[in-house]
């Protein structure tokens, strides 16, 4: 019995037992009843009150290192940081919400409809349509929407935006216009360069008399400064020199008398057409172009009709 009782009152185990008999004390209902031992016995009470001594216990939370109270004072930067993050959140959320971006259940609001490559007559109708109106009207080149074609709108489409909300069109002019260049005066090859660099290409060529050396661009068709889409020709027009040489006449000659008359004078000979006519014996030529008397440029060609047996 000595043991036990040793044992009971000693060590861990009496921090325990003295644990448990503050708790017990702390209740309002157990307080002055005898605290049994591990023997059973009835510990007998010593008139004191169990909790004397001692400064009365707070509620949870009640105390300056307690429950979440305590930790809002303790961190005050940190509970007004997130306040005003929290608020200035709400605040953005709002103003997009209402005012930027409208969303679809504000009355008086609705999506925009797309009109891009519509033309301008049918845009307006689809957005007079969808209850909005139409806006600013501009107008630019673009490269593969036809002119007259919408090419932008503003605000954009699938937006929602207030009934009667004005949109503005961007309509198309159709492809960039590129300007003829002025070759005149250059080379033939040098023509080419700069009207093939400007986007355009050369279409053919033309000669004419003028007073410009040989092979020299006099103008061209149509003429420098008109605009054309990318990639149109142009006839580039090349002088032949100046008018020196008198053709000769031709009447009553073959065709090779002819061709050795017309280089002998500096030209050459063209396009020979046969017709039935008596002025002149089969064979011969009966008619010119240009003209027997005629100034023309060295290397100017003449054509010619020779008569056939009818």
């Amino acid at each position: 019995m000595k043991f036990r009782r040793r044992f009971a009152t000693g060590g861990r185990l009496r921090e325990f037992f003295a644990t448990l008999r503050s708790r017990v004390g702390d209740d309002p209902e157990n307080a002055g009843a005898p605290v049994s031992t591990l023997d059973g016995t009835p510990e007998v009470p010593t008139g004191r009150p169990v909790d004397a001594g001692r400064p009365p216990r707070r509620p949870p939370g009640s105390g300056p290192s307690g429950g979440w109270k305590a930790w809002v004072g303790q961190h005050p930067l940190v509970v007004t940081g997130a306040g005003l993050f929290a608020g200035t959140f709400l605040v953005g959320y709002l103003v997009a919400a209402v005012l930027l971006f409208p969303a679809p259940f504000f009355a008086g609001h609705g999506a925009i409809p797309r009109v891009l490559g519509l033309e301008q007559e049918r845009a307006q109708t689809t957005l007079a349509e969808a209850g909005f109106t139409l806006g600013a009207v501009q107008r630019a080149p673009h490269p593969t929407i036809p002119a007259g074609g919408v090419i932008w709108q503003d605000p954009p489409a699938e937006v929602n935006a207030r009934e009667a909300t004005a949109v503005s069109l961007t309509i198309s002019t159709g492809p960039q216009r590129v300007p003829v260049p002025d070759v005149a005066g250059y080379d033939v090859r040098e023509a080419r360069m700069l009207i093939e660099a400007a986007g355009l290409r050369i279409g053919g060529t033309e000669s004419t008399q003028a007073p410009t050396p040989r092979n020299v661009v006099v103008n061209t068709r149509p003429p420098a400064g008109s605009t054309l889409a990318p990639g149109a020709s142009v006839v580039v027009v090349v002088s032949v020199g100046a008018a020196t040489i008198r053709v000769p006449s031709l009447t009553g000659l073959t065709v090779d008398e002819a061709r050795l008359a017309l280089e002998t004078a500096g030209l050459a000979l063209g396009t020979v057409f046969s017709q039935t006519t008596a002025a002149v014996a089969p064979g011969e030529i009966f008619h010119q172009q240009p003209g027997a008397g005629t100034l023309s440029a060295p290397g100017t060609v003449v054509n010619v009709r020779l008569a056939r047996s009818p």
